[in-house]
Parts: C-alpha cells; structure tokens; sequence
C-alpha cells in the first residue's frame, strides 16, 4: 500500500487534502484512482488509513478511515550529534539507514578538525522523510541545524550522554553502559576525531566516553553502529 508524508494532518480530521505535489505523484505517477487505499503517516506517530474520494493531480481528496497514535513507538529515545562528514554522500547515508533503523533525534556538530562547516538541511531532511514512507515508521527524526559542538556540551539532557573517540584512555563499551528504555545521547566525531582538549570538555559535562570496537570506523559508520547497538540493546 502507497505510504505518504502529511505532517499537517490531524486525528480528527475526517478528510485530507493532499498538496499539490503529493496529488501529483499519487494520480500522475502512481496512477491511483478513486476507491484506491493509501496510508499516511504524520511524523509524530500517528498512522492513518485513508481512501480516495476525488482522484485529482492538483488537490486529491482522501477520506481518513482509521487511526493509530503512537504507531510502533520505541521504548527509548536516542539522539545522536555526528559531526558532518566531506563528502556529504556518506552523512545522507547515515540519516538513511539510522532513520530506518530507529532514531528520534540528529544534531549536525562543528568541531576543531571538521572539514565541513555546513550542510544544508532542507536536502538532508527530505532524505529522511523519504527513509520513513520506505520504512513505515510514523516518527519523524528531528534534524538539527550545524552547531558549534561546544553549545552541544552544554545543552540540558536529561539522559545518558556518550563521546565515541579513539584517543588513548578509558572507555566503557556501549552494550555495557547502555541503560534500558532510557534516553541516550552518543556524539561521534569529525574524520580526525575530537581533540584530546573536546574529549575533556565533554567528559566534564558528564559524557562517558566509550568504544564501539576494535575497528577504527569511519564517521558514518561510528555513527550507524552507535544507533544500531542502542536499538538492538533496547529490544
């Protein structure tokens, strides 16, 4: 069944109007017609079962048959601060497969040694809308704008807050620190890691630092390994 993104829609709603971009994929590209069922998802949980009343490429008309809230709602709450990667193909694979794995919020950091200072996000936050219509999940991941990872450091969580880094020193590994059903908040540095001055930083703001193997991984997968221990740990 065809799955689409309408943040705007409410529970209550007995119809919905899809926009003009959405009635076009559906009635142009997807050639669906009148009496045909559609799934929507609202990104903050909820996942409705609608119908076509008026097949129309410009402002379909669908009538909401039934709801679920807090559809597959997870038992946690992960966030994860990745510091954007150079070649930005491998960061919109990280929020693809994380998202389809299981995350709830993503924080773009700017270290010392990042070599990308932006990224745009508008690009990165339809990446990951079009990872939860493939996925099926009704939570949309929050996308943060880039930060100074020191604002991060500081920011109130009220949860267990993680640095990966491969410095020399002690560190916990993450299966073995991992609380469950908590909230979790894991930052994964730059391609030349934090700095021995950003690691002290943040473990006197309370992070732990930990390990996520023997491997020396690259960003992005530091990061998708970090989302899927967390998800497995929680199941």
């Amino acid at each position: 069944m065809h799955l689409f993104y309408t943040p705007d829609i409410q529970p209550t709603h007995p119809q919905y109007f899809l926009s003009e971009e959405e009635s076009k994929h559906a009635i142009r590209v997807l050639r669906l017609n009148v009496g045909d069922e559609v799934q929507l998802i609202d990104g903050g949980g909820g996942l409705y079962a609608a119908e076509i009343k008026d097949a129309h490429p410009k402002r379909t008309i669908l009538q909401i048959n039934s709801v679920k809230l807090e559809f597959n709602k997870r038992n946690h709450y992960l966030h994860i601060a990745i510091a954007p990667t150079k070649n930005i193909e491998r960061l919109e694979w990280f929020l693809e497969k994380a998202t389809e794995i299981g995350v709830d919020e993503i924080s773009l950091i700017i270290c010392q040694r990042s070599e990308r200072k932006e990224a745009k996000t508008d690009r990165l936050n339809k990446i990951i809308t079009a990872a939860i219509k493939q996925s099926i999940k009704a939570y949309h991941p929050i996308l943060n704008e880039p930060k100074p990872l020191t604002k991060l450091l500081t920011r109130e969580f009220d949860g267990q807050k993680f640095i990966a880094h491969c410095e020399i020193g002690d560190k916990i590994k993450l299966k073995e620190a991992i609380i469950p059903g908590g909230k979790y908040l894991i930052l994964i540095g730059p391609e030349g890691d934090f700095t021995p001055k950003e690691i002290e930083d943040a473990l006197s703001n309370s992070f732990k630092a930990i390990t996520l193997g023997e491997s020396r991984l690259r960003t992005e997968t530091a990061a998708l390994e970090a989302c899927f221990e967390a998800n497995f740990l929680n199941r």
